[in-house]
């Protein structure tokens, strides 16, 4: 007789261990009932409680003069002098885009670009980091969700990198940038503080796209059941969410909502714990929530994943107003609740009471683990030949200029972006290691070091980072150790630097039926740029070309002094381009067909130090100094 495996206990369907299902119970002083334990089962996921992750998140640097918002809420802001501000971050969307390549890279763009719009900030740019084994039907499908959801919204995608290894055949990473701008005295929070205001929902209806997408895709590894998850993966409505993005800025800028909370992971379940997590109550009436599926379950309007959604804390006196501002951009507006005294997130369906759990036990009380760690040696990979394919067909499908603040467009180190009406600029990178890195704590620092060289070359000064760090089963201690190196590795190059991390991403989990992705810590980097007039930009016949370098390895000094000396020289510079994977040759041949003109020069010996190609007009070459510079030749 065939033996009936003995089914699990519902705990661990939902990926909660049993000293978890232990806690929780000393937690509630009870057992709590199922709608709780799938709650409980989203925010303690390591997609939305950081519980490998967290402890060793706090040894990046994320304070500094500028900093006026960072870790912690949905994106990092920045001061930019002049009454203007930046928000920023990078978020993956790897699991849903390994599942289903179009919609993952296209929810992946929606779901970063209302983190940026619950600050109150505009997205005026994204930013794309794909890794895959090829350029193949996979990842071209993953292009085309980009520019899908990027081109119908409106907002500029500027920049990026694909890099090919063969190590993401079965685990691809997608991660997402976008930056926004808003003015300085404006940060918009997520937090509930005013009792007795109304929990607004509004944007697109509920259904049952996305359910279990924080837990059943991005906290566990994938396997040869992929295909059973694609219900797991949200599915996306660009024209919906411009006009959510015009009226959430709408609401702030009429000073109509209190607070703001993407609907993102764990859907509802994460948005009012979040809003609730420093001592407001709220109560929440689900058969109030404007569903587009039929018989949806408490659980599944709780936890759905459905896009275009905001959350929206509304005084009393104001709600009318907020209403005529949806019903103008034809979207649905719906009171689902209150902001009570009472600490809890209240849960009722049709006047019963489904759910009752103080907002603290889901955010604050989320298990943090020390996790076992185990150096390893890695050995470093040769990088694919699809790397040094052109990938200018990839950028190209992407609209670079909608919103006419494009200065500086993708193909060559970061972008720039006016900061209209004044000629001061914004400057924009992602990075990640280069291809075939291997060493954890390596990578860590040449993400950082190359998001920053990056900006430099586009005429920026480095200001602030975030990170999106992409890695196996920190259950495994190999890995656990991967990502304590890479963050100590980030955290020391942006020391070096003197910049903040002020927001940022952890997914771990992209294991394939248990394979590791190799450690890939991906950075990006905001600069402000003094007059967009003099950035760099293709050089020109005659052109002095030289290179500048860091000596020594990984001098992490010689590398900051290098990142300041090459954005202060910007302005003298008619070209400058960051040496990173490909090495001088190659940095040369990319220089050559930007700016449509060839070079003549003698290659040096590259040195193990960071380098930058600089080409000036020769009456220009003495104010660029000469200490660590080479020429090497003549433009044309």
């Amino acid at each position: 007789m065939t033996q009936v495996a003995p089914e699990q206990p519902l705990h661990r369907t939902l990926g909660l261990t049993d000293e978890e299902l232990d806690r929780i119970r000393e937690l509630l002083a009870r057992d709590p009932n199922h709608f709780e334990l799938a709650v409980f089962s989203l925010l303690w996921s390591e997609h939305c409680g950081y519980k490998h992750s967290a402890l060793l998140l706090k040894r990046l640097p994320s304070q500094g003069k500028r900093v006026l918002q960072g870790p912690g809420e949905n994106a990092g802001v920045i001061d930019l002098g002049e009454g203007e501000a930046v928000a920023f971050k990078v978020e993956s969307h790897n699991h849903p885009s390994a599942v289903e390549p179009f919609q993952g890279a296209a929810t992946g763009v929606g779901g970063i670009l209302r983190d940026i719009v619950a600050m109150g900030a505009r997205p005026i740019a994204i930013l794309d980091g794909l890794r895959f084994a090829e350029p193949d039907h996979h990842f071209r499908r993953a292009v085309a969700g980009i520019g899908h959801y990027g081109n119908a919204v409106g907002v500029a995608t500027v920049g990026g990198e694909a890099v090919f290894d063969e190590a993401y055949r079965d685990n691809c990473l997608v991660n997402a940038m976008c930056v926004g701008l808003l003015p300085a005295d404006r940060v918009t929070r997520a937090r509930a503080t005013a009792v007795g205001a109304h929990v607004v929902l509004f944007g697109a209806t509920t259904g049952r796209d996305g359910i279990g997408g924080a837990s059943v895709l991005a906290s566990a590894e994938l396997g040869e059941d992929d295909a059973d998850k694609r219900p797991s993966v949200q599915i996306g409505d660009p024209f919906t969410g411009k006009k959510l993005i015009e009226a959430s800025l709408e609401l702030v800028a009429g000073g109509l909502a209190e607070s703001l909370q993407d609907c993102g992971a764990a859907g509802l379940a994460s948005a009012l714990a979040e809003m609730a997590r420093d001592g407001a109550g709220i109560d929440v009436h689900l058969e109030r929530v404007p569903l587009r599926e039929s018989d949806m379950e408490p659980w599944e309007i709780m936890i759905s994943e459905s896009q275009e959604r905001m959350v929206a804390v509304v005084r009393p006196q104001m709600l009318a107003a907020v209403r005529r501002v949806c019903a103008q951009w034809e979207l649905p507006c719906t009171a689902i609740g209150d902001v009570t005294e009472t600490g809890a997130l209240r849960v009722f369906s049709d006047g019963d009471l489904v759910g009752e759990i103080p907002a603290r036990f889901l955010t604050d009380e989320c298990p943090r683990y020390v996790v076992d760690r185990e150096p390893h040696e890695l050995a470093q990979v040769e990088p694919s030949s699809h790397n040094h394919a052109p990938k200018a067909w990839i950028y190209e499908q992407y609209d670079q200029l909608v919103g006419s603040r494009t200065v500086r467009r993708p193909g060559l180190d970061g972008a720039v972006l006016r900061l209209r009406p004044s000629l001061r600029g914004l400057a924009v990178s992602l990075q990640g290691p280069p291809p075939g890195e291997r060493d954890p704590f390596r990578a860590g620092v040449l993400a950082v070091l190359g998001a920053a060289r990056n900006v430099a070359c586009a005429g920026g000064e480095p200001l602030a980072l975030t990170d999106c760090l992409n890695f196996g089963s920190p259950e495994k201690a190999e890995i656990a150790w991967e990502l304590e190196r890479a963050i100590e590795g980030l955290a020391a190059a942006a020391e070096a630097l003197g910049i903040p991390v002020v927001s940022g991403n952890v997914s771990l989990y992209n294991d394939t039926d248990g394979r590791s992705i190799p450690p890939t810590p991906v950075v990006g980097c905001v600069g402000l740029v003094a007059d967009v007039r003099l950035v760099p930009g293709r050089w020109q016949a005659g052109d002095v070309i030289l290179v500048a370098t860091a000596p020594g390895t990984l001098d992490l000094a010689a590398e900051a002094a290098l990142v300041r000396y090459v954005w202060k020289a910007a302005p003298v510079l008619t070209l400058a381009h960051d040496v990173s994977g490909g090495g001088l040759e190659r940095a040369l041949r990319e220089a050559e067909e930007h700016s449509g003109l060839g070079a003549r020069v003698e290659l040096p010996e590259s040195g193990p130090g960071g380098q930058v190609l600089l080409a000036c007009a020769p009456d220009d070459v003495e104010r660029l100094g000469s200490k660590g510079l080479q020429p090497i030749g003549t433009a044309g």
